[in-house]
């Protein structure tokens, strides 16, 4: 599974209130797609005109703090954002992330050689992350197989739907 997109370097400690303020949770209660418009929005303003379908995030430690809102996680997957790269995640949110089948992962030398608009290609499976504009790979731990089956069918949700249990209880292969 390769994800390949055009980076956004953030820095460290961006909360689940820079991805999305908790101002806007319940205005679009009924329509998550309205909230796409505040994504980012005192971080990189106008983010959800600038985004493109398969782009990543790039930031780096303790990448979303702050609530267990999963409105965070699922706005970046809606607004195409491909995967997160961080040198560390909180653990709901990386939790959060992997539900809904948007892949995270953690690298400790690519956050620090990226800088916006670089290219980027993430392997899920043999494990590595490369910025392909600076030539810098890194090796990452490669995802346990029942986690990549949740990336690839959509997330836990979708999977149940699809195999009718968990990924843990049984192998789709």
């Amino acid at each position: 599974m390769i994800k390949r997109g055009r980076c956004w370097k953030l820095g460290d400690n961006i909360s689940t209130d820079h991805i999305i303020s908790g101002k806007y949770k319940f205005e679009a209660i009924n329509d998550i797609n309205k909230m796409l418009i505040h994504l980012f929005e005192e971080v990189i303003p106008d983010f959800y005109k600038l985004v493109k379908p398969g782009d990543i995030v790039v930031a780096g430690r303790n990448f979303g703090k702050g609530s267990s809102r999963e409105q965070a996680p699922r706005l970046l997957k809606i607004a195409g954002i491909s995967a997160v790269i961080a040198k560390s995640f909180t653990h709901i949110f990386y939790r959060n992330s992997i539900n809904i089948g948007l892949p995270v992962v953690i690298a400790k030398i690519i956050p620090d050689v990226t800088q916006t608009g670089d290219i980027i290609e993430i392997n899920l499976v043999e494990g590595y992350v490369k910025n392909l504009t600076r030539y810098v790979v890194e090796f990452i731990q490669p995802y346990p197989k029942y986690i990549e089956q949740l990336i690839e069918v959509g997330g836990i949700v979708e999977y149940i739907k699809r195999y009718g249990g968990p990924p843990w209880q049984k192998d789709i292969r």
